[in-house]
């Protein structure tokens, strides 16, 4: 295994960790007050545009697509240290348009997308002009078996009739949302496989309806999650992305990157808790003496670097295989580092929260935020009940010789 990183990668990660210092991170009081002035959680404030205008003019931008003629053409290898770096600070991912749901949503269109579909939907998005939703997850079945969707994109004529009832619809509560990636069966009678197709939903067209946000453990910010609904959607055959009943293996190359994207970034949050950590243990001296100095708190330190840099390498195995043997034959190590990352994510979180005391549960410190984000990540884009059982079973199968 080879995990050293390019020229271009230590570059683009000299630039980016300066980019960060010197613009995102002070930019985050500008950031709050602007969200908070507005009255609308999901306002997009103008210093993010000055931001992503920043993030462009520095050669930061869609450096998650390895496509090169639409991105940076970075392997997984070498965005796997700068994915970490956003994930440190909430801000970068948007900043550098580097931010799910978009980030699925622009791999897929860049590889099953029409010329007419990439015209619409692709550029604008890879210019940052506009943001876009996944609606997959539905709340009336077991959503992550994807065979019980019961959604319904209904061929008629030239046209696909669309009706859907989803949740979780990732990144739908922004006002720059103009299009939903939508899920739903297309061919009840075929295999369970087949059975699905993909489709892209204006979020203009009739019948295209935000029930509601839902907070996460409170928390409702960005482009948000919502319940949403999708009433005789009419739209004309050209809408379909790929082929017909092919939104199963669409969606498979979707969740891929994804999945490793959201590892990287959790363990860029691990890295800032750990930081948080260690800072308020110098600072604050209970009973006499600094926090470090507790025997307690070092060993949490130790438990939380040890884990850390566990969790880091299995990350880097799994993107050097994605490189190296595709997708499909890293499935398992990425399984494996879905769980592990969001366990030491909201583990580390977790400690530094109790470091801090009552501080670490009020929206003084971004520790709250971070553990609502972390925990989540136990469930999105997979349980870890789901990645476990995968991974088990490959183990199981050497084995089952031994039955009599």
């Amino acid at each position: 295994m080879e995990f050293e990183y390019s020229s271009r990668s230590l570059e683009l990660q000299e630039k980016l960790g300066d980019f960060i210092r010197t613009h995102v991170d002070p930019a985050g009081p500008a950031y709050q007050e602007q969200v908070a002035a507005s009255g609308d959680p999901h306002f997009h404030p103008p210093v993010m545009e000055e931001l992503k205008a920043e993030a462009r003019k520095r050669g930061l931008w869609n450096l998650f697509l390895p496509n090169e003629k639409w991105g940076a053409g970075l392997s997984n290898l070498d965005y796997a240290p700068l994915c970490e770096m956003m994930g440190k600070s909430l801000l970068t991912g948007e900043a550098t348009n580097c931010a799910a749901p978009d980030t699925g949503n622009m791999e897929i269109l860049a590889e099953f997308g029409t010329p007419e579909q990439q015209d619409e939907w692709l550029v604008p998005l890879l210019n940052g002009e506009i943001r876009s939703c996944f609606a997959m997850t539905e709340p009336w079945v077991a959503s992550s078996d994807a065979t019980n969707i019961q959604s319904r994109i209904e061929p008629d004529g030239d046209h696909y009739i669309v009706n859907a009832h989803k949740w979780w619809t990732s990144g739908a509560a922004s006002d720059r949302c103009k299009v939903a990636v939508l899920l739903g069966v297309s061919n009840p009678d075929a295999d369970p496989y087949h059975r699905h197709s993909m489709i892209l939903v204006p979020f203009d067209a009739p019948g295209v309806k935000v029930v509601r946000t839902l907070p996460v453990f409170g928390h409702d910010a960005g482009g948000g999650h919502c319940e949403t609904l999708y009433q005789d959607v009419r739209l004309p055959a050209s809408s379909l992305l790929g082929e017909e009943g092919g939104g199963f293996s669409i969606a498979q190359a979707r969740l891929g990157p994804g999945r490793i994207h959201h590892c990287m970034r959790a363990i860029g949050l691990a890295e800032k808790a750990l930081e948080l950590m260690c800072m308020r243990s110098q600072m604050r001296a209970p009973f006499g003496k600094p926090l470090a100095e507790q025997g307690v708190v070092q060993d949490r330190v130790a438990e939380s670097r040890i884990e850390i840099e566990q969790a880091r390498l299995l990350t880097l195995k799994a993107a050097w295989l994605m490189d190296t043997v595709g997708n499909k034959g890293a499935r398992f190590e990425i399984a494996a580092i879905k769980v592990v990352a969001a366990r030491v994510a909201t583990t580390v979180i977790d400690r530094a929260i109790q470091l801090f005391g009552g501080a670490g549960v009020s929206d003084d410190w971004p520790l709250a935020a971070m553990y609502a984000h972390a925990r989540t990540l136990h469930l999105v884009d997979g349980p870890d009940e789901v990645h476990k059982q995968q991974i088990a079973r490959r183990e199981l199968r050497q084995y089952e010789h031994l039955r009599s």
